[in-house]
């Protein structure tokens, strides 16, 4: 064992009361932040819910503080480390401060998530960082950009694996779908989030695939700035989209790994974030001048739906 390695089997002393009230700030969090998330957690036994609220919650605070407008990128980066020293020594049976990382702490131990997928989580969120050395500004190819989705996306499937259980406990079929998934998702934001990403700075669609309907960084941020959706764009896109929903269809399978009573939950976020697929399309692409959302009756009614399947005993 290196310095490095946190002995995730000696569990922090953590008071009672200060987890508690974590727990209660990450649903809170998770209500807030992410509707189509909590709706889909509300699926979870009760019992569950609280460490899937736990990891939102943390990654949703590391994403916030990336993305949050300044101009000292060196203190972001200088953040960055500072959280993932706070986890380690947290991990390791130190204090964890501040209102997420005792939920957080609680959660890695009682289900026993690997570590790595927080170091990896967290390398991605320095390659946002124009003052890091790791930062990228654009993906040359969907490769480069599937190493940067492995830490930012993939880990989010393979933290929340443990938490959901499987059928078979430790079937390393669970992974590869789990992963997918989380890369499903990641996809489906970036293609949402075109034009906020551009006002970031930020292009995170490849840029080879791009290239091959004409399109570049300076076509993208006209778009944005003219609100017009120019024919190559929507072209690229609706490319990015079937590629986008073909690895929805290969991490579909991992569903039903997954123990019986996760599967609505699990289904019904895999069903709305494909949904925005839909919206994308529906608005011809415009993905310049608003988010594309999937509406609210349309979300519940997904939701109801996965009830429904599991109380006739088919989730």
């Amino acid at each position: 064992m290196t310095d490095l390695d946190v002995p995730v089997d000696a569990p922090p002393v953590l008071a009672p009361t200060q987890v508690s009230a974590s727990y209660e700030h990450c649903r809170a969090v998770t209500a807030y932040h992410g509707r189509s998330y909590y709706l889909a957690t509300r699926l979870l036994p009760a019992e569950r819910r609280p460490a899937v609220y736990a990891l939102y919650a943390f990654a949703r605070s590391v994403d916030d503080l990336v993305d949050r407008p300044t101009a000292d990128d060196l203190g972001l980066t200088a953040a960055l480390c500072r959280t993932e020293q706070r986890l380690r020594g947290a991990l390791a049976g130190g204090s964890a401060p501040g209102p997420v990382l005792p939920a957080l702490v609680d959660t890695v131990v009682r289900y026993r998530i690997d570590p790595e997928y927080f170091w990896a989580f967290l390398q991605s969120m320095r390659m946002d960082v124009p003052g890091s050395p790791e930062h990228v500004f654009e993906y040359e190819s969907m490769e480069q950009l599937s190493r940067y989705m492995y830490g930012s996306a993939s880990v989010i499937g393979l933290q929340l694996l443990p938490v959901l259980g499987t059928d078979l406990p430790g079937d390393p079929g669970a992974l590869m779908p789990a992963a997918a998934l989380g890369e499903a998702f990641q996809l489906t934001n970036f293609l949402r989030d075109v034009g906020e990403d551009l006002d970031r700075g930020r292009i995170y669609l490849p840029a080879d695939e791009l290239a091959a309907f004409g399109v570049d960084g300076d076509l993208l941020r006209h778009c944005r700035r003219t609100g017009h959706v120019d024919p190559r764009v929507a072209r690229a896109l609706a490319h990015l989209i079937a590629r986008t929903r073909a690895l929805y269809r290969n991490a579909e399978p991992g569903i039903g790994l997954l123990d019986r009573c996760a599967r609505p939950c699990v289904r019904t976020a895999f069903t709305v974030y494909s949904l925005i697929l839909d919206e994308i399309e529906s608005s011809g692409y415009q993905v310049f001048t608003g988010r594309a959302v999937v509406p609210t009756r349309r979300r519940l009614g997904v939701a109801g739906a996965q009830l429904l399947r599991a109380g006739l005993g088919r989730a």
